[in-house]
């Protein structure tokens, strides 16, 4: 039975799929099913929290007289994510305590640091999984009139080779990738799985003690702080273009002090105060360079000539060339403040810096000093 939903994004028909946490899930229903009623069984039903009844094909099933494995293959639908193909295996084991215990094998990650929903040294099953995981088996086992213990052990073969194109490392995740998913379905291209991350990074440093960190859209950013600005790019949280919901996050986390790091090519948009940089939201580049250079005092001409430059390398080049490349960036910088403030009241302190890779720092906001060096503390 087909599982997939189409749905609209940017004018495409895409096809939706299914999370890992509900493979992990179906995978243990059926494993809870086959050992304790003695049925072999192709397909599970699984109602997932999205309100969505999918039908889950169960794959490479291996039986003993006190535990069956079983798995899932993963389908996230038009949705360009690693673990689309990968079997998610449940092993479901009969014990004597009485009760249901969860927990990770191979290639699934174990927290290492705090701040993520698991504490540490717990495996990274996230905390919906982990209830839809735990409902349905005992469902089962209310079914089955089973009283004894069950033991619940949730495996991704390749998750020790697919966690290094994740987050996972960077949140302090090691060994495997993390079991996720809220809704249980995948929305292809989801921003909310972008957007849980940035939380969730910025979440971890702050349950390990750091206050204050910075802010980067990118590589660009992280590489520009640790190479140019001499700054601990651990200390970095990387937002994408969402940096209004990280500014909110901060707020969210009463975080003390926000350094924004970005090149020109995105910060600049902000001075127009638009937080969300990707280009099919906003693409004001050249307007606020050139609204700025001429409040600078730069000739119609090259006011012209910014409106019809392609990358903001060209414009900076024109505002040089003019001599009013310094003032331009004043006054952007100056826009850039208003907005970051405007966003999170007077609860977080913010600073941004604004670079290009081959005119170094452009601008700086008045309180980027103080953050940083609060950052590099540590506090």
């Amino acid at each position: 039975m087909e599982n997939s939903r189409i749905v609209w994004k940017n004018q495409k028909k895409m096809r939706t799929g299914y999370t890992t946490g509900s493979c992990a899930a179906a995978a243990a229903k059926a494993a809870a099913v086959m050992l304790l009623t003695g049925e072999e069984i192709q397909n599970v039903r699984l109602m997932t929290p999205a309100g969505i009844l999918l039908y889950l094909e169960i794959e490479h099933i291996e039986r003993q007289n006190d535990f069956v494995s079983c798995a899932v293959k993963k389908d996230s639908g038009d949705d360009p994510d690693v673990t689309n193909g990968v079997y998610v295996f449940a092993k479901v084991a009969k014990n004597e305590s009485g009760r249901i215990t969860l927990d990770g094998g191979e290639g699934v990650g174990r927290v290492t640091r705090k701040g993520l929903e698991q504490a540490v040294g717990e495996a990274a099953i996230n905390k919906i999984p982990r209830q839809m995981i735990l409902n349905g088996v005992e469902e089962q086992m209310k079914l089955a009139g089973y009283d004894g213990g069950l033991e619940v052990v949730i495996s991704i073969p390749e998750g020790k080779r697919l966690a290094a194109q994740t987050f996972n490392p960077r949140l302090g995740i090691e060994g495997g990738i993390s079991v996720l998913g809220t809704t249980g379905i995948v929305e292809p291209m989801s921003e909310r799985a972008l957007t849980d991350t940035i939380f969730m990074e910025m979440k971890m440093l702050k349950e390990n003690g750091a206050s204050y960190c910075y802010l980067v859209p990118g590589n660009y950013g992280t590489d520009f702080l640790r190479e140019s600005l001499g700054y601990d790019g651990n200390l970095a949280v990387k937002c994408s273009n969402y940096i209004g919901e990280a500014l909110d996050d901060a707020v969210c986390l009463e975080m003390k002090g926000i350094l924004l790091v970005g090149h020109v090519g995105k910060l600049v948009k902000l001075a127009a105060g638009v937080m969300n940089t990707h280009s099919r939201q906003a693409d004001c580049r050249m307007e606020v360079l050139a609204a700025h250079a001429a409040v600078a005092g730069a000739k119609r001409e090259d006011v012209a000539s910014i409106m019809e430059c392609i990358t903001t390398t060209e414009a900076l080049d024109i505002l040089k060339s003019a001599g009013i490349l310094e003032t331009t960036m004043r006054g952007i910088m100056e826009k850039i403040e208003e907005h970051m403030r405007h966003r999170v009241g007077d609860r977080v302190e913010t600073a941004a810096v604004m670079f290009e890779t081959s005119y170094g720092i452009l601008g700086k906001t008045p309180l980027v000093d103080e953050i940083a060096a609060s950052i590099q503390k540590r506090l």
